[in-house]
Order: C-alpha cells, then structure tokens, then sequence
C-alpha cells in the first residue's frame, strides 16, 4: 500500500513538474508553429468524426431519456432546454474529453513511449534538443486547443440529435425545440449573450485538454522495458487521464455552480 502512494505521488509529481516546464516554454512556442500546426491535425481533424457521431447519440439519449420522464407530467416541451444546457454544462466537455483521451491521449503516449524505450529522447538530449520544448509543449498545446473547438461541435451535433428524438418520439415540434433551446441559450447579461454554461463547459474542455496531454505526455517519458512497456504507459495515460478527468470536472461543477 505504501508503494502505491509513493508512486502515485511521485507520478503525480512528475506531471505538474512536467505542467510547470510546459508553460515556462509558452513564450518561445512561435518557434514550434509548425509541430504545433502537426498537432492540431491530429488532435483535431482527424478525431473530428468520432466527436460528432458520439455527440449525435449521446444527445439523442439525453432527449430520450430526460424526454419520457418529462411526458409523464406533461412538461416535455421543456426538452430542447434541458438538452441544450446539460449538453454545454457537463456532457460535451466531458465526452469530448474522453474521447480524446482515448484517441490522442493514446496516441501520445506510444509515440513518445516509442521514443523512450528506443532511445531517441537520450539521443535528444546528446544533440542538446530541449525534450520538453520539441515533443511536449506543442502536444499539449495542440490538445488544449483543440478540446474547446470539438466541445462546440459536440454540444451542436448533441442539441441537433436531440431535436430529432424531440420530434420523432416526443411529439415536440421542431420550432418549439429549437426555440426552447435559443432561450436557454441567451442570457443578456454576459458575452455574446451566452449563458455560463456555455462558458463553464468551455473552460471545463480547456482543462480537461490540459490535462489529457500532460499526463499522456509524461506516461510516455517514463516508459520502460520496450513493446510491453509502450504498452503499459499508452493504458496507464488512458486510465490515469479519464480519472483525472472525472475528478476535476466535479470539483470545477462544484467551484462554478456553488459560488
């Protein structure tokens, strides 16, 4: 047992020190444009696809369900604005987030674990390339980026599947939908005329993008022993980033709605 806490506070450690060098290198990222412009690709377009296809049904679930227990007391008309903020509050920070964590997340901890057990980072470090600087920054600045970008798209697409079950099997027009959806979506008395939930779960997706690169980022520097050990760091930055995902995103809902 002791052993478990030791190495998860020596990992925990390991990644805000990790966190803390990445922004240290923020000021010189123009120099990493073109990695950074690689990273966005592949954080972004190329996952772009499975964001919209999970945030269609994840929608269309959340309409479906919310949508039966609201016609038992006759209020299923209130569905568009019940979908539209859970979708921008919670559901498609947090589904956008798992599954970049999944896919990119993945993704970063192999080819950097690759790197490790082959040693290109020690042959990095011989050529006096800064590591942190070349491999991680523009990784974790592609992910955080592009987080909020495919949040939007989801929380659309979501709002977009739910008006279909709305209108197929709720019996709620499409004008009424879409127009309880404007309503919950306007409030005057912030930017835009966005309510915060939108903003929340924008922020939220910044965080959770943050948080998916640093930990799938340090699971690859630290990976040992060849294939088994690409292995063992690409699951351990999938589960470790959804955790940290689920733990900071109650305590972000707490901060945000309880203040």
């Amino acid at each position: 047992m002791l052993a478990l806490v030791r190495s998860f506070l020596a990992d925990t450690g390991f990644q805000l020190e990790l966190c803390a060098q990445v922004f240290a290198r923020l000021p010189g990222m123009l120099r990493r444009r073109t990695l950074i412009a690689e990273q966005l690709y592949q954080s972004g377009l190329k996952v772009v696809h499975v964001v919209l296809l999970v945030g269609v049904f994840i929608g269309m679930i959340v309409a479906l369900q919310t949508g039966l227990e609201l016609a038992n007391f006759g209020q299923q008309d209130q569905i568009g604005t019940i979908v539209a903020l859970s979708m921008c509050r919670e559901m498609g920070p947090f589904i956008t987030a798992t599954i970049l964590a999944a896919t990119v997340g993945s993704a970063l901890a192999a080819e950097i674990g690759t790197m490790a057990v082959s040693e290109e980072l020690a042959a990095l470090e011989v050529m006096s390339i800064d590591r942190v600087s070349y491999l991680v920054m523009p990784r974790v600045i592609g992910a955080a980026l592009m987080c909020p970008l495919l949040t939007v798209l989801c929380d659309g697409i979501g709002i977009f599947g739910g008006g279909l079950i709305a209108d197929a099997q709720l019996h709620v027009g499409s004008a009424l939908y879409y127009d309880s959806v404007l309503e919950a979506l306007n409030d005057r008395g912030l930017p835009l005329d966005l309510p915060k939930e939108v903003y929340t779960g924008l922020f939220k997706s910044l965080v959770f993008g943050l948080i998916l690169s640093v930990i799938s980022c340090s699971a690859g520097l630290k990976a040992t022993s060849g294939a088994m050990g690409v292995g063992n760091a690409t699951r351990k930055a999938v589960r470790d980033s959804i955790i940290a995902i689920i733990i900071s995103n109650y305590f972000m809902s707490w901060f945000f709605f309880n203040t």
